[in-house]
């Protein structure tokens, strides 16, 4: 249906739901690449305004996508929650915006009330701060090995990327990133050549490391979800699994992946018994169905928003937003980079999703290093379940700029955030922080961490 909003003598009509969204999100590049962005901030903020009368009951009668050709569009309606919905499903768009802000709604419990869409809507209303306030009352915790998400803790993924897979390479990373307390989250290596028995040998690398020093974390290789079904059918040690997602059937067939693939993966990592229930790890980014050209004329963030429908019907251990890393295409600067990062984990908390955000961006990017620190900064204050932990920040192998050791240990610091619990006890058992109040770094290597640069 049309939407009409008078802004003084001037009327704007917006032909759809679909168009209202995307007129009204905040400036970014990829919109304006799409053609679907506001022409000028007279209309964004007219789109702003119908969008905030709009009833939430609208957004389960009008479909972004089309139901009848879109497996993502058929899972978020056909999966709505009617009971969840009931308690704010005479708000509107802003009236859930306030409720939100007063604190008058139990986050968790209207959850699975909530469509992707609806989210999208109400974080198009929002300045930074709402965003913040709003994804600070969110908690959602997750378990395999370690607990991630409790409030006032602070997780990493330890990612030790190396350009030729290099074992040596790969485990100096490690251990840098221990020693700093790095890698509770998950040790996540991606890849630089994705064949199976490369896959399978860091596979077994990780385990070893693991398993010989009783790390309570959890191992992935992220590698395509398909060469993980073949590793774990020979027999490899998979923890997690790994795959990166999207808002539209069109964009996630372009990465090679269904909803029935996922869950074939899901029940195969489940099978192996390895630690808790929440196997999955996803990976999103505002801009990828726009980069395969199966946006299908919404906005990037909307398709962002319903790439979390696909991630929440798997149950994951872990989520998170690459938010610079497609590239200025899709974000140009350090100002829109930081606005999306706030939408992605504001959004995706609300829809219960344990998200983390890998604060990053492409070197070809108007942004840097200070933009870095704004975002990772908020983030952190906002609840952020976890971060990367590249070394030096300068990922190597994927040529990106993300955060480092040192800034998670900068962020626990400076507001009072701890590692996950089991990994924190391990750390002080292994000598590497000291034990009680904050996070210190133990002055000396502690002897037992010299094996950890043997080959496994």
């Amino acid at each position: 249906m049309a939407y009409v909003h008078r802004l003084g003598a001037e009327r704007f009509h917006f032909a759809d739901l679909r168009s209202l969204l995307a007129k009204a999100s905040p400036r970014r590049s990829g919109d304006e690449l799409a053609g679907v962005a506001a022409a000028d901030a007279r209309e964004r903020v007219a789109a702003q305004l119908a969008l905030a009368d709009l009833p939430l009951k609208a957004f389960l009668n009008e479909a972004v996508v089309p139901y009848e050709s879109d497996e993502v569009t058929r899972l978020i309606i056909d999966s709505h929650d009617a009971a969840a919905f009931a308690p704010i499903a005479h708000l509107t768009v802003g009236g859930l915006r306030d409720a939100l802000l007063a604190e008058a709604l139990d986050t968790a419990a209207i959850a699975p009330g909530l469509t992707p869409e609806m989210v999208a809507a109400l974080s198009k209303l929002c300045r930074a701060q709402d965003l913040l306030l709003i994804a600070q009352r969110c908690e959602v915790v997750s378990r395999f090995r370690s607990t991630l998400g409790l409030r006032g803790r602070l997780a990493t993924r330890l990612q030790p990327n190396h350009p030729t897979d290099d074992e040596a390479g790969i485990a100096a990373s490690l251990l840098d990133g221990l020693l700093m307390g790095a890698g509770d989250a998950v040790i996540g290596i991606n890849p630089a050549t994705d064949n199976l028995p490369q896959v399978m040998r860091l596979l077994l690398m990780l385990d070893a490391v693991i398993s010989r020093h009783q790390i309570p974390t959890q191992s992935c290789v992220l590698t395509h979800v398909t060469t993980t079904l073949e590793a774990i059918d020979r027999g490899a040690p998979v923890d997690l699994v790994f795959q990166s997602i999207a808002g539209t059937e069109g964009a996630n067939r372009g990465f090679g992946i269904t909803l029935e693939l996922l869950a074939e993966a899901q029940a195969a990592a489940l099978a192996l018994q390895r630690g808790g229930r929440q196997v999955m790890y996803f990976e999103t980014g505002q801009g990828s169905a726009l980069s395969s050209g199966t946006h299908a004329g919404c906005d990037q963030q909307t398709l962002e928003c319903r790439a979390y429908a696909v991630a929440r019907r798997f149950e994951p251990l872990l989520v998170n937003s690459v938010v610079g890393f497609i590239g200025p295409e899709y974000l140009f600067d350090g100002k829109q980079i930081l606005r999306a990062g706030l939408e992605d984990h504001c959004c995706g908390k609300l829809l219960g999703l344990p998200m983390g955000v890998d604060v990053c961006f492409t070197n070809h990017a108007e942004a840097d290093v200070d933009d870095v620190d704004a975002l990772l900064t908020m983030l952190c204050a906002a609840g952020c379940n976890y971060i990367m932990g590249v070394p030096g920040s300068d990922d190597i192998m994927l040529g990106y700029q993300s955060t480092s050791f040192h800034d998670a240990l900068a962020m626990r610091r400076l507001l009072g955030l701890r590692p996950a619990p089991e990994f924190e006890a391990w750390l002080q058992r292994m000598g590497v922080f000291e034990p009680g109040g904050a996070p210190r770094l133990a002055e000396a290597l502690p002897a037992g961490f010299a094996a950890l640069l043997e080959r496994a």
